[in-house]
Formats: C-alpha cells, sequence, structure tokens
C-alpha cells in the first residue's frame, strides 16, 4: 500500500480537495445549513456544540500528520460552494486498510449525487492508487439514514461492535461496520457509476 499524501480529486461534479486551516470557516458555514451539529449520533462542528472547528480542523491535520488519516473538503467546482467533508481513518498499511468516514454534507446537498460521486472517487484512490484490499466505513447504530447510504454503495454489514465510542454528548454508541474488499470493487464501481448515470437522467 502506498503513502498516504494530500491531493485534489475532481470528477463526477464534485471536487475532493485536502482540508487546511483555511476551510474552517466555509466549514462552519456548510454545517449551518440544516444545523447538523445538532444531531447528536454524528460529530459534526458547530459555532457553540462540543466540538469547536478549531479542534475539528486541528484533529484531521494531526492525523494526516502522523499517517493515520487524510482529510478532504468537498466543493461543487461549478460555484465554488463547500459541500462537506470526507476523509480516510483508521489507516492500516500492514493490513492494506483505510476507512473512510468524518462525512457530512450540507443539508442542501443531502439526497443528490454528491454522495455516490465522493464515494466513487475515494474508493477508485483506495484501491486503483493506493493499492487497498479492504476499505472500511462505520456508523453510529442510531444513524439509520448513513446506515442505509453505505448499503446503498453496495458495501457490505461486517457487524456491530458494541459499546465503541464516545459521541459528542458523553454517550458510548454501538458501531456498525462495512466493508468493500478489492475483488468487489469492479461491480461497485460499476454500481456507483450506474447509479450517477441514473441521477443525471432524472432517474
Amino acid at each position: 500500500m502506498q503513502a498516504l499524501e494530500p491531493v485534489t480529486l475532481e470528477g463526477y461534479g464534485v471536487r475532493l480537495e485536502p482540508m487546511t486551516e483555511d476551510h474552517k470557516d466555509e466549514l462552519l458555514e456548510a454545517a449551518a445549513d440544516g444545523e447538523l451539529w445538532k444531531l447528536w449520533y454524528t460529530s459534526v462542528p458547530g459555532p457553540d456544540g462540543p466540538i469547536r472547528v478549531e479542534d475539528y480542523v486541528a484533529a484531521a491535520l494531526a492525523g494526516l500528520g502522523n499517517g493515520t488519516m487524510l482529510p478532504w473538503v468537498v466543493r461543487d467546482p461549478a460555484d465554488g460552494t463547500l459541500i462537506g467533508t470526507s476523509r480516510y481513518h483508521d489507516v492500516i498499511p500492514a493490513a492494506h486498510r483505510v476507512e473512510i468516514g468524518y462525512t457530512w454534507y450540507r443539508a442542501s446537498r443531502q439526497r443528490s449525487h454528491v454522495n455516490t460521486a465522493c464515494k466513487l472517487l475515494l474508493f477508485g484512490h483506495a484501491f486503483d492508487t493506493l493499492g487497498c484490499r479492504v476499505v472500511g466505513l462505520r456508523t453510529d447504530n442510531f444513524n439509520f439514514r448513513s446506515q442505509r447510504a453505505i448499503e446503498g454503495l453496495g458495501a457490505k454489514r461486517d457487524g456491530v461492535i458494541r459499546h465503541h465510542a464516545p459521541r459528542p454528548d458523553g454517550t458510548v454508541r454501538d458501531t456498525v461496520m462495512f466493508s468493500v474488499l478489492a475483488q468487489e470493487w469492479p461491480d461497485v464501481r460499476r454500481h456507483l457509476e450506474f447509479r450517477l448515470a441514473r441521477h443525471a437522467g432524472g432517474g
């Protein structure tokens, strides 16, 4: 597996740019579209909530520095709007494994082509460039929308880790784990490209 390096990924109507300190204000503005920090089972920075945007970005960049994360912001290349963010995390080079997570999008862009497009770029970079053998995804057991979205990508449900990680409000969540294996990637890619084509055609 190749080492993680910041890189811009673009295609399918989205651009993933390496996250920097300069994105803090735009991230807050994107999170304000729907007041996403109020979803108790997610970890989205807000103006007054338990997750400050300064800490959120600092943690992402610290992960980049120690090789355990590769964070991006998601932008609409047509109008320049920052849509949200996603990253690789829990990177295990010896197992040729990354996970995709810390993903959220402004409310006005949810249920659009954005998530499918981002996952196509992120899966493609992981499998085709970095040489990963597996890409994992995880979500809160109460984030039912996220679970449906992950399953809709074609990922397989691996199981549930009980009492796994603290939420921003101090409670502890069960974590639902999913994955895509390298040998499954060609079919998953075909599925995601078909979804994008249908979306573009209004289907």
